[in-house]
């Protein structure tokens, strides 16, 4: 499933082509009306955790969530015909992408964009994310704060390869329960500085140095000290963590 960093690295790809735009909207699979959008001008693409909004003017918001196989095609002439297992096509004058296999492709009324909104934690890539309430909500959540870290609605936007790396670098297991203030400002402020760094290169980085290589996340031994690594389920995902780096309370 891509995380915070790509779902908002697409964001910003499609508002950069396609805002101010009357785009040509399609169904080719035909299990989205497009038209409530087709024709119409694209305002804004927002990204929110892992969750896509499509602004359209006279229009409710278009909501996608990609899941676990969702994916967009580019496609630079937007006069290349579709394949007919694409459940949305936007187009432009200069480009199209085509969306394929998303769990969640459909309108929302405005109430519904507030029950989503409300439903999610602050997300490090929001200009607009509250770090305070962060904080709090993770210094609140029970159970170990590898499972917090999955939790939607704690944090918008981690998934598991960022729970394995930010843990490793603040030195967390993540079976630690009750972690403190001090450790949650920690790590928040290490999700806002690693997922921005993600998001530009399209990648999960956990060391700029070496973008392509992970400390912990599924490695057998850890990149810095050469431990096995310990993996383990928590929180329905396998669990990374360095014996040595991120020692058990």
């Amino acid at each position: 499933m891509p995380e915070g960093h790509l779902v908002h690295r697409y964001a910003r790809e499609q508002h950069a082509a396609l805002a101010g735009q009357v785009l040509a909207v399609s169904s080719p699979q035909g299990r989205l009306d497009p038209g409530p959008y087709d024709g119409r001008r694209l305002g804004a693409v927002e990204a929110y955790g892992k969750h896509l909004l499509y602004h359209v003017d006279d229009a409710p918001a278009l909501h996608v969530h990609l899941g676990m196989r969702g994916l967009f095609l580019r496609h630079d002439d937007p006069a290349v015909p579709p394949r007919p297992g694409v459940r949305l096509r936007l187009a432009g004058a200069g480009v199209a992408y085509d969306l394929i296999a998303p769990i969640r492709c459909e309108p929302l009324q405005a109430g519904g964009e507030r029950a989503l909104r409300a439903s999610l934690g602050p997300d490090p890539l929001r200009a607009d994310a509250d770090g305070e309430e962060a904080v709090r909500r993770l210094d609140a959540a029970r159970g170990a704060v590898g499972t917090a870290l999955l939790d939607q609605a704690v944090w918008a936007g981690l998934g598991n390869a960022w729970r394995a790396e930010l843990l490793f670098l603040a030195g967390l297991d993540p079976a630690a329960r009750a972690v403190g203030p001090a450790s949650a400002r920690r790590l928040w402020e290490l999700a806002v500085e690693y997922l921005t760094l993600g998001r530009d290169a399209g990648q999960v980085v956990s060391d700029p140095a070496a973008p392509d290589e992970r400390w912990v996340y599924k490695r057998p031994t850890c990149r810095r000290c050469g431990a096995v690594v310990r993996a383990w389920q928590l929180g329905g995902r396998t669990a990374y963590a360095c014996p040595v780096d991120q020692p058990a309370a």
